[in-house]
Parts: structure tokens; sequence; C-alpha cells
């Protein structure tokens, strides 16, 4: 009975875990009904579980039937139903088909203007993205072709600002462009054309001045000679209350008596002389003959691209060889003064343009560079003018060589350049000046010596005597009060003589202008000068004369007649210096005219010469004369030879009662 029950609560177990899977299968997913299958197989009541899933089956079969019989009409109905509405579609089918194919039909030309409206919205699109692009890149293309015109017309200096805002500002922006990869390749070689285009400019520069430094030269001292001009007029305003007369005063009162035999006047001189009408006139100056603007851009350029020094370098290498080009004199400039001034002109024109340079530019040239060339200058120059000028045997051409000095000088001054050792140089000159003056007046007197009559000089009217005193300062009475016509004691050679020494103290005295040397120092130099004249010069001159072996008694009187009033005249001499340097003789150190000491030792080489020439005379006569010396006749009648000698005798002391 245990064992029935047993079995009984198994078989109870084993319905209620049957139910328990048939509710599982029913619930669950099919894909997920494997392990409950497992299950069943795995027990040993599969049987029984297959037959409770036929009943279960048949169970719900029976539901299903008795749903679908519950259900028949209404099923029937929705199936009536759905016939009807698979009509319906097939009509709404249709319809929509044909519906759909005129649609088709009618927005073919939409669907065309669509995908053309398509195209044009992106080819608007792309526009405005290139016309973005474009406004971003068209600046940057601008600049560049505004570089380009920059240096198609040589502006090189704004090229190479152009540049570097270029790329240092718009270029940037449009980096990943390959025309910019382009242009920045390129920018290194614009540069280098601009720095040789640039040095091209200034070589040009530096041709075109070496070739007008003579024109620049000489408009400078041009400017310096009016400048000097205008200084005149003011110093030779008359001085109202002056007791003395000035230097100019005593020109005006000789002027008169040498005007037709002055050797040459100072308006003669060749110096630049200036006329009237171009005082009034502005002389251009460096900057208005010569374009310095190839300098400047070069020297920016340079600047802007580091390499100033470079520039500096060349520059001033460059101007050293142009230096010398022009220090160099022509062999031939002691010829004419057109050499001297060409030679001068140069010069001035190289440093008008350094120091014009030296001004306007900040470092390109200093002041120990242009120092340094200027004693380089002035110590070649010097030479050059040692060495020509002694070649120079005209005293015109060495005065004028010498106011061209003063001129270059003066002009150099002006610009700040220390001249002393010229004036110095002037000062040597100054000797050679004096020898060759002293060369000249030896033929000057020679021809007058030459061309004299050695006869006292007869006037025949109050015209002839007043011209002839206005020539010689001679004052005696008793001739004034002799009749006319009447005669002078001196022959002609007097006062054209006294002229050319009064001639020769102007010579001298035109040297010592614009010396800047005191008055005392003029009239030291205008004595010493006047010295030579007539211890060497006049002294050899006259004894040329007296020992001439054709003289004769009468010029020998006439010479000492001569030389007596010429050594009375030294006195007016001695005005004459005064008046012309306003030194007083009394001043210390003054130098004093050694003409008497020449005239009398003239007049002592004359009676020395009449003494001989009286003894040989004498002796002649008696060596020539045939006389009877045995005479036996001792009667009143003198000797033949002895009258002959008396009366020669007679004769010859008629001639010396002139003598002073």
């Amino acid at each position: 009975m245990e064992r029935g029950k047993m079995a009984e609560a198994e078989s109870l177990e084993t319905a209620a875990e049957h139910e328990r899977i048939l509710r599982e299968i029913e619930s669950t997913d099919t894909a997920c009904i494997g392990p409950t299958l497992r299950s069943v197989y795995d027990g040993e009541e599969h049987g029984r579980f297959m037959e409770k899933l036929e009943t279960r089956i048949r169970n719900h079969d029976r539901e299903i039937e008795k749903m679908c019989n519950f259900h028949y009409q209404g099923f029937v109905d929705s199936i009536t139903e759905l016939l009807k509405v698979r009509g319906e579609a097939q009509k709404l089918k249709n319809q929509v088909t044909d519906t759909n194919r005129k649609l088709q039909h009618e927005g073919k030309e939409l669907v065309i203007a669509m995908e053309e409206l398509k195209q044009c919205r992106l080819q608007q699109r792309n526009i405005s993205a290139t016309v973005d692009k474009l406004m971003l890149c068209l600046p940057v293309l601008e600049m560049y072709s505004k570089l380009r015109d920059q240096m198609k017309t040589k502006r090189h200096y704004p090229a190479l600002k152009t540049l570097e805002h270029l790329e240092h500002t718009y270029l940037p922006q449009v980096s990943h462009y390959r025309f910019c990869k382009v242009m920045v390749d390129n920018i290194p070689k614009l540069r280098e054309e601009i720095k040789d285009v640039s040095m091209s400019d200034l070589k040009d520069f530096l041709e075109s001045i070496r070739k007008h430094s003579d024109k620049i030269g000489e408009t400078a001292m041009k400017q310096a000679q009016q400048q000097r001009n205008l200084d005149n007029i003011v110093l030779q305003q008359p001085r109202i209350g002056s007791k003395r007369k000035s230097k100019k005063d005593a020109y005006t009162i000789f002027d008169t008596e040498i005007e037709s035999t002055s050797p040459k006047s100072e308006q003669d001189s060749g110096i630049l002389d200036v006329e009237d009408e171009e005082d009034d006139e502005e002389v251009p100056g460096a900057q208005d003959l010569v374009d310095f603007s190839p300098v400047y851009r070069c020297l920016h350029i340079y600047s802007v691209l580091g390499a100033r020094e470079t520039f500096e370098n060349y520059y001033r290498k460059q101007r050293r060889k142009q230096a010398r080009l022009v220090l160099q004199p022509p062999s031939n400039m002691h010829e004419t003064l057109d050499g001297y001034r060409k030679y001068f002109n140069q010069i001035v024109g190289f440093f008008v343009v350094e120091d014009h340079i030296l001004h306007t530019t900040q470092g390109l040239v200093n002041r120990a560079y242009i120092d340094e060339l200027w004693e380089m200058a002035l110590s070649k120059t010097i030479a050059a003018l040692r060495t020509h000028s002694s070649y120079c045997s005209d005293p015109n051409l060495v005065l004028d060589l010498k106011n061209l000095i003063v001129l270059f000088a003066d002009t150099l001054q002006v610009y700040g350049f220390p001249v002393n050792q010229l004036f110095d140089m002037l000062l040597e000159i100054r000797d050679q000046y004096s020898e060759t003056l002293l060369k000249k007046w030896a033929g000057i007197f020679r021809n007058i010596l030459d061309s004299d009559n050695y006869s006292p000089i007869p006037v025949t009217s109050e015209e002839m005597y007043k011209k002839v005193v206005g020539q010689f300062p001679f004052q005696d009475i008793e001739v004034e009060k002799q009749p006319f016509p009447k005669k002078f004691p001196f022959s002609e050679f007097v006062p054209k003589v006294y002229n050319q020494i009064k001639e020769f103290i102007y010579a001298c005295l035109k040297f010592s202008e614009d010396l800047h040397l005191s008055s005392t120092e003029v009239d030291d130099m205008i004595r010493k000068s006047t010295n030579l004249l007539l211890t060497r010069t006049l002294s050899n001159s006259l004894l040329n004369v007296i020992k001439r072996k054709n003289i004769g008694l009468t010029e020998l009187v006439q010479i000492i007649i001569n030389t007596t009033h010429l050594e009375k005249s030294c006195k007016y001499l001695e005005e004459f210096i005064t008046n012309i340097t306003n030194v007083l003789p009394e001043t210390v150190h003054t130098t004093k005219l050694y003409g008497t000491t020449t005239f009398k030792d003239a007049r002592h080489a004359a009676e020395e010469e009449i003494y001989t020439n009286l003894n040989q005379k004498i002796d002649q006569f008696l060596q020539l004369a045939d006389y009877d010396w045995m005479t036996g006749d001792f009667g009143n009648k003198a000797s033949d030879y002895l009258v002959d000698l008396i009366a020669f005798l007679r004769s010859t002391f008629a001639v010396f009662t002139h003598l002073p």
C-alpha cells in the first residue's frame, strides 16, 4: 500500500512536471525551447509527456474551432470587405500609377530646372568662395604689381619698402597657395636685384660727379669770388674823418701817372672775372648742379638690407680713388693759367661734394675721413704747385696763379678746410715772383738805357714841362724861371726809370694782396724787393752801360747827372711806399731803401770810367799825331801838338761844366 502511495505520489509529481513543461513550451519562444525538450527526453516519462502533449493539442484545437465558429461570420464579412477593398485598391493603384505617370511627365522639366538650380547653387557657392579667396589674394597681387611698377620706374627704395610690407603682412595670409610660394622664393632675388640696381645707380653717380667736379668747383669758386667782391666793396667805402689816405686812394693818385705804362692791371689778371650783371644772379650750389638722390637711395636701401657698412666702405674706397685721380696734375699744367684753374676746379668740386655728403647723410662720411682726404690733397697739391710753378718765368702768370691759389684757398676755407699751408706756400712763390719780376725789369731797364739819347730833355711849352714834372719829382727854381724853350738837366731815362721803379712796387704790392699779411709785413716785403731791384738789377744795368766800349764822355757825364737826380728822388719813393702800405718810415724794423748807395756807386763807376777814358784819349791823341818834337825855332809861336792837345782838353772839359 505504501508502494502504491509512493507510485501515486510520483505520478502526481510527474504530472505536475509535465504540466509545467507544457506551460513553459506555450509561453517560451521557439528558439529557447531546446533545453525544455531536453529535460523531457532526459527523463523516463517522455511517453506520458507525449500523451499529455497530444491531449493539450486537441484541447487547443477544440478552442480554436470554437473561436472560429464564433467569429466565422465576421471573418466572412471581413473577407468580403477585403475583396471589395482589393478592387478599390486596384483602382487606387491605377489612379496613383496614372497620377505618378502624369506627375513624372509634368515634373520632368521641374527636375531638370532643379538640377540646374542645384548646379547654379553649387557654382554660386564656388564663386562666393572664389571671391573670398580672391579678395584675400588680391591685395597680395596688387602689392606685387606695385612692386614691379616701382622697380620698372627705378623707385628702388619704395620698392624695398613694398617688398618688406608684402613679405611680412600680406604673404603670410595666403601662404598655402602655390603662387605665394613662388613669390616667397622670388623675394631674395628681388632684394638682390634692387641691391644691384641701386649699386649701378651709385656707380653712375660717382662717374657723373667725377666728370662734373670741374663745373662744381668752378661754381663754388665763382661764389667765393662774388663774396670777395662784396667784401671789397664794403672795405673800400671811404672813411669819414680819416687823415691818412688808404691803399685805394694811393692807387687812385698814381693811376694817372702810370696809366699808359702799367704792365697789367688787376682787372686783366684773368682770375674768374665776374661781370656786374652776374653779381646780382644767384649762383647755383652743388645740390643744384648734382642730383644726390642716388646716394641717398642706395644708402637707405643698404641700411634696410643690413649692409650699410659694406656700402660705406665701397663709397669711401671709390672716392679715395677719384681723389687720387683729381690730385694728379696734367704734365703741361704750368703752360697756361687755364691748366691751373681746371686743376683747382676739380679739387674744389671734389671736396664740395664730400662736404655736402657729410652734412646731408648720417655717417656715410665723417669728419675724420674728410680730414684724411684733405691732408692728402693738401700735400699733393702743394707739391704739384711747387713743381709746376718753378717752370714759370712770366711774372704776370705767377701773379695770376697767386690770385687763383688765394681764391682756391678762400673757397675751401668757406667749407671749413684749413688752408694755412697754402698761404705759407704762397710766401715761397712770392720769392719766385720777385725773381721773375727782377728778370723782367732787367730787360725793361736795358731797353730804356739802350734807347736813351743821353741828352737833356728839351721842352718847348708849359704843357710839355708839366708832363715831365708829372712823371718825375723835379723841382728847380732856376729851370722854372728860364723861358721856353728850355731843357731839363737829365735825359729821358730818368723819368722812365723812376716810373718803372714805381711799377715794380705796384707789382710787388699786387702779390701781397689777400695773403692775410699785416701792413708791416707788406711794407717790409716791398722794400726788400725794391732794394733788390735797385742794388742788383738797376745797378747791373747801369754798370753794363757804363762799361760799354763805345760809350763817350758825354754819355758818361749825362749818366752822372741822371744818377744824381735819381738819388734825390729816393725820398719820394719812400713816401710812395709809405702811402700804399700805411706804414710810417719811423716804425721799428722798417727796411730802408738803398737807392742812395746804388746811384752813388753808379756815379763813382762813371767817374772812374771818365778818368780811364780821358787818359786813353790823351794817350791815343799823342800816339797818333805826327809832330816834330825837335823844333829849333823858339819864337812866339806855340808847338802844334800843344795847340791840338789844348783844344782837345778844352772841348772835353767843356762837357764837364754840366756836372752838378
